[in-house]
């Protein structure tokens, strides 16, 4: 995915298991099929029913549990945590899970999400006497829960959850039990699998495929698991929930054979594709996705339209990390080191370009032209989403209405930033269609807030955007 040069960007991905004699190795294979959400760190804690142990660390999850690192953290239980590059950095502290320790046993954590709420929270926590170790939000809940004054973690867990505001999905493990719990919107995905007797959890269901491990159910908006070595426990923290998973989980942020609220992310991105033609044909020679997370949209526009799809675009998988590069300059440079332009498909050919989004529009300006370059006649530009012109606030990293082109610009100004024949974006009627949940409402179980600006919980005035945090 082209999420490290769209400036498009994942919060982080949970993995949680509880039951296993190699916990940690489980738990390291299921971080490696998240590392599409998170690039910049990972770490996993354990706990043998009397003492956690943690190893974290900066970069991918196999570079930080490399040369043995796993063997120092043994245990029937493990949570585990891949997180994203922010803008501001973020460094060794902000790697989760955090753990703390105290008199009365230890406590990790791990997030996945935004509170849009913290900077309320920490100044009340601060005025009480709490110090902040890290300016990760995450970090709020432990201070809530310490602070709660019930002598059962469940308890204090529950207070501190009704306090919270924004997105959220926690894994949260002592010595004896490990306590999951999704915010009241469900904004994140977060599943339920059996592996034997043991309990696992994870931000996407493809972790289960890796590891073996059977899918149950996902977490339910609201919900609060206790599971531990007597079994798991369903309970509530609250009942005023409202399903509003977001909606760029299908479009783009998800492995494509993950299931989600029981969609398949495939199927969706292909029905999204499919939508976009019966709103937006155009006469052409060939189809092409951009890499990756484009393909099931393009397959599915090429289905519909009879016009063939073919590989005019392909991603160079041996390129390093080169999101770590500070400058938008060179960050646009790994434009050109990640994708080519095959001029044997493309050359003479009137193509259809298949993307998810559009952020900023430099990508899509550059493979325009990459495609003219090698030799295409007309560039037809399609995005499988409607167009981007509010920031999200719930832990993805959607830049600010100022650097959001289409909260800037008409989309024939878009069309001639990029330099396509022609531009259309899906519409939302098209979206909710296409990805097909389940659910009665107007927006159909989804949130459409970076789409058309109405957000499914409060706003705060000094909410801090994911990419802000330092």
């Amino acid at each position: 995915m082209f999420a490290e040069i769209k400036g498009l960007n994942e919060e982080c991905g949970v993995f949680g298991i509880w039951g296993h004699p190699e916990a940690a190795q489980v738990a390291y294979y299921g971080l490696h099929s998240l590392q599409h959400r998170g690039q910049e760190g990972a770490g996993i804690v354990t706990t043998d029913g009397e003492k956690l142990s943690c190893v974290k660390g900066l970069g991918l999850a196999s570079e930080v549990f490399a040369n043995g690192k796993l063997n120092e953290i043994t245990g029937k239980a493990a949570i585990g945590h891949v997180r994203y590059a922010t803008a501001g950095g973020g460094g060794y502290e902000n790697v989760q899970p955090l753990l703390f320790r105290s008199n009365n046993g230890g406590l990790a954590l791990a997030h996945n999400g935004n509170l849009v709420n913290a900077n309320q929270l920490k100044q009340q926590l601060e005025s009480q006497g709490s110090i902040f170790q890290t300016t990760s939000d995450t970090e709020v809940l432990a201070h809530l829960i310490r602070r709660s004054g019930y002598q059962d973690l469940k308890d204090g867990i529950k207070n501190a959850l009704t306090m919270l505001k924004g997105a959220y999905a926690f894994l949260i493990m002592t010595e004896t039990e490990m306590l999951v719990a999704l915010d009241p919107n469900g904004l994140r995905p977060l599943s339920i699998g059996l592996l034997g007797d043991a309990y696992v959890i994870a931000s996407e269901t493809c972790a289960f495929d890796v590891i073996g491990a059977k899918y149950e159910r996902d977490v339910e908006p609201g919900e609060l698991l206790i599971i531990n070595d007597e079994g798991i426990r369903s309970e509530r923290f609250t009942m005023n929930t409202n399903r509003a998973i977001c909606s760029m989980e299908y479009i783009y942020f998800s492995r494509p054979d993950s299931n989600i609220d029981g969609v398949n992310v495939h199927s969706a991105r292909k029905r999204l594709g499919k939508i976009m033609h019966e709103e937006a044909p155009i006469e052409a020679d060939i189809v092409t996705g951009v890499p990756d997370s484009s393909i099931s949209a393009a397959i599915g526009y090429a289905e519909a339209s009879g016009i063939p799809y073919e590989l005019g675009l392909i991603k160079n998988r041996y390129v390093g990390r080169t999101f770590i590069q500070p400058s938008q300059a060179l960050r646009e440079q790994g434009v050109k080191m990640k994708l080519s332009a095959v001029r044997g498909v493309v050359e003479g050919k009137r193509v259809v370009m298949v993307d998810d989004s559009i952020v900023r529009g430099t990508t899509s300006r550059r493979i325009v032209k990459m495609l003219r370059d090698a030799g295409a006649i007309e560039v037809h530009v399609r995005i499988s989403s409607p167009p981007m012109k509010n920031p999200c606030f719930y832990g993805i990293d959607i830049s600010t209405h100022e650097e959001l082109i289409a909260s800037n610009h008409s989309i024939e100004e878009i069309r001639e930033i990029i330099g396509a024949d022609s531009l259309e974006f899906l519409s939302v009627e098209g979206l909710l269609k296409g990805v097909g949940l389940p659910h009665e409402g107007e927006n159909r179980g989804q949130c459409l807030a970076c789409f058309t600006g109405q957000y499914p919980t409060e706003i705060y005035a000094d909410t801090v955007l994911p990419h802000e945090k330092a």
